[in-house]
């Protein structure tokens, strides 16, 4: 919108993608700032009790019932009122990003609002699994399709891409890899939304990784792992403003926290995430980036598929982990949650890093 407007005038300055992720930026920033308190305030009215204290959490979490959840809402506002502000608005790949966002975000919404209304301490008191992944296969469908059509005439339709050189046509199996990939990182975010600042601290490094790939997808020469995407241009402004709101809701959600994501935040943040690295062709160096959210995601799977199995066969389920995901298992360990945080976060530049390596060189 400004962005359109400045450029309409005659102010260049704006065409340029690092002033837009800036403002971008600058902007979600700020409203995270100046709103957090109001909002938080808000939602400790509504909620009343705040959000339930699951049942599968080590003891010590207790303490933190009482605090609002949904602090997701606020980051979502935060972005799409930054980025339609200054990401230009003909583009359609930021539209289909800001998209993965809302219904994701809207997913996430449904899950905390029956969490909170029902103030069930069971661990499946939100929507249940088959029906949070059925709803997510469609909205991986529309993605996909969209996604495609992003892509520039010289792409094959329904491709992956190994660098600039391999470009392998998939076909259908396209949506099969895309619901690995967009889903996988939405559940990925969710289950590593388990301790105070945990899930922003892991997710900035991999939205670094992120906008080096828009970077090198949008300039000749500068990089010859990723492929040459014009069109992504119009992202700049939208990986600006969410590096913003989630910087901006770490300030309130540091331990002791003030206010929790709630799975409004973290599915929708998941979400656009892999539809990002779908856009970019840059799914597998996502992947890397996020290695310490997939090692999250695979405790858990892991812990529950142990379980069933050895319960079939000896009649006693037995587990891999003394609590699963894997930060309840430290936990449990008797390591303190700043330290496990921390400690996840150097793991988490680790991986973000070899990304990088991965992306400029490989």
């Amino acid at each position: 919108m400004l962005t359109d407007f400045f450029l309409k005038t005659g102010y260049m300055f704006f065409a340029s993608g690092w002033t837009q992720f800036a403002c971008g930026f600058g902007c979600a920033f700020l409203i995270m700032l100046v709103l957090g308190k109001p909002f938080i305030r808000a939602m400790h009215a509504w909620q009343k009790k705040g959000q339930p204290i699951s049942e599968n959490v080590p003891q010590s979490h207790r303490a933190k019932a009482g605090t609002p959840t949904m602090g997701g809402i606020l980051i979502l506002i935060a972005i799409f009122v930054s980025s339609i502000l200054f990401m230009p608005l003909h583009s359609m790949t930021a539209w289909v990003a800001l998209l993965s966002l809302a219904m994701f975000g809207a997913l996430g919404f449904a899950d905390d609002y029956k969490k909170v209304s029902s103030q069930s301490v069971k661990a499946s008191n939100g929507l249940s699994p088959r029906a949070r992944l059925g709803i997510e296969a469609i909205f991986v469908i529309i993605l996909t399709y969209l996604i495609n059509k992003t892509m520039p005439a010289y792409i094959p339709d329904l491709s992956l891409s190994f660098g600039s050189w391999v470009v392998v046509p998939l076909g259908l199996l396209y949506y099969v890899f895309a619901y690995f990939v967009i889903c996988g990182s939405a559940n990925a975010t969710n289950i590593t939304d388990g301790l105070d600042g945990m899930l922003s601290k892991l997710y900035l490094p991999v939205l670094i990784v992120l906008v080096v790939a828009l970077y090198g997808a949008t300039r000749i020469g500068f990089m010859d792992t990723v492929v040459f995407l014009p069109g992504a241009s119009g992202l700049y402004a939208v990986l600006g403003a969410t590096f913003g709101a989630v910087l901006g809701f770490l300030w309130y959600n540091a331990k002791p926290a003030a206010i929790f994501m709630g799975d409004v935040g973290s599915l929708a943040l998941g979400g656009f995430m892999g539809t990002v690295a779908m856009l970019l062709k840059s799914e597998i160096v996502m992947g890397v980036a996020a290695g310490m959210m997939v090692l999250i995601l695979l405790s858990s799977f892991v812990q529950t598929m142990c379980f069933k199995i050895t319960r079939k066969i000896t009649g006693t389920g037995r587990r891999v982990f003394l609590r699963a995901p894997l930060h309840h298992h430290f936990e449990e360990l008797g390591w303190v949650e700043t330290k496990i945080v921390d400690r996840f976060f150097v793991v988490s530049v680790l991986f973000s890093g070899l990304a990088l390596i991965i992306l400029k060189f490989a």
